[in-house]
């Protein structure tokens, strides 16, 4: 499966309506993001479950100052709405397909509980 171009109007829906997200903040000037790019494709066919979106960080500023993007590329993987992975730099391709290996092994029942147990410890301080 081909990544889809995430903006600022598809990205939450985007974010919403899939089980597992994946998303690429790049752009065109940056070397590193080229150089992953071709894994990051890679990916998408071995894991075609998975929606893989990349954010054009110079098409898309206000979308990647509201994400906090320092670096690019960055690489960001939601599940069930919940920002489970976020981290600066290209992962090689065995690296990447071990995270979302993982991430698809994962209890979301005990992380949508962590959560909860989270906010409610926010709320209450």
């Amino acid at each position: 499966m081909a990544s889809v171009e995430l903006t600022q109007d598809n990205f939450d829906t985007t974010i919403t309506e899939n089980d597992i997200v994946v998303v690429d903040f790049w752009a065109d000037w940056c070397g590193p993001c080229k150089m992953f790019a071709p894994t990051f494709e890679a990916a998408s066919d071995k894991f075609p479950e998975i929606v893989f979106g990349k954010v054009d960080t110079e098409a898309e500023q206000s979308l990647a100052g509201a994400a906090g993007i320092q670096s690019i590329p960055t690489l960001m993987v939601f599940r069930e709405k919940i920002l489970l992975f976020s981290q600066a730099g290209a992962l090689p391709p065995a690296a990447l397909d071990d995270l979302l290996a993982q991430v698809q092994g994962l209890d979301m029942v005990a992380v949508h509980a962590e959560v909860e147990k989270q906010r409610s410890e926010m709320e209450a301080e």
